[in-house]
C-alpha cells in the first residue's frame, strides 16, 4: 500500500510542473498579424468580469487630448444584459450570438479639442471621436495578447443602448465591440500596397 500511494505521490509530482507552466506572451507583431474581426465565437468559452477589468485597466493607458480620457465603457456581461444588447446591433445580432461579452464605447463631448469650453480648431469634437478610436484600438489589440478575439460595430441602435445603460445625454455612443474566442480561423485579408496609403517627401 505504502509503495502505491509513494508512486502516485511522485506521478503527481512529475505533472505538476506541466500546469506551473505559463505559455510565453505574444510579440507585439503576432498580436498585431494575428488579430481579426470576428464574426463566428465558439459558444463555450467564457471571460470573466475580472479579465474584462484587467483589459480595461490597459486601455486606460490609451493616449488622449490634453489627457482628458472621454472614452466612458458600458459592459454587458450577465446573460440578460447580453441578449439585450444582441438585439441592438442590426444584422451583426447572428455573428456575435455567442460573444460572451458586449461592450458599448462613448466619448464625452466637450472635452478633446476644446480650451476654456471652446473648440480648439475645426475639428472640435471630431477629436472625442479620434481619441474615442484609440482607446478601442488598445481594447481590441490588448484582447488579443490576452488569447481573445473582437469585432467592432457601428450597426447600433444608440438610443435603445442608452436607455439600457442610462448613458448621459453628453456622450457620443460610438460602438458596440464584441469580446470573445474565435470558433474558427478567419482568412487574412489583403491589404493595399504600402505606397498607396503612405506619400515620403
Amino acid at each position: 500500500m505504502k509503495r502505491i500511494i509513494t508512486f502516485a505521490v511522485l506521478a503527481v509530482l512529475m505533472v505538476l510542473p506541466s500546469y506551473s507552466q505559463t505559455s510565453p506572451s505574444p510579440s507585439f507583431d503576432e498580436v498585431l498579424t494575428t488579430r481579426r474581426s470576428i464574426r463566428n465565437y465558439d459558444a463555450t468559452k467564457k471571460i470573466t468580469e475580472a479579465e474584462v477589468r484587467q483589459l480595461m485597466e490597459a486601455v486606460q493607458e490609451a493616449p488622449s487630448w490634453a489627457n482628458q480620457q472621454p472614452s466612458k465603457y458600458y459592459v454587458a456581461i450577465s446573460p440578460e444584459k447580453v441578449a439585450a444588447v444582441q438585439d441592438m446591433v442590426g444584422g451583426n445580432k447572428d455573428r456575435i450570438k455567442n460573444a460572451p461579452v458586449l461592450i458599448v464605447s462613448t466619448f464625452e463631448r466637450g472635452k478633446s479639442g476644446f480650451f476654456s469650453g471652446k473648440p480648439t480648431n475645426e475639428v472640435g469634437d471630431g477629436w472625442g471621436a479620434y481619441d474615442n478610436g484609440l482607446s478601442n484600438c488598445y481594447l481590441i489589440l490588448k484582447a488579443r495578447a490576452m488569447g481573445f478575439d473582437t469585432l467592432i460595430m457601428g450597426m447600433r441602435e444608440a438610443d435603445k443602448l442608452r436607455q439600457l445603460f442610462s448613458i448621459p445625454e453628453g456622450e457620443t455612443i460610438m460602438a458596440v465591440i464584441a469580446l470573445g474566442y474565435r470558433a474558427a480561423n478567419p482568412v487574412q485579408p489583403r491589404h493595399r500596397p504600402l505606397d498607396d496609403i503612405v506619400k515620403f517627401y
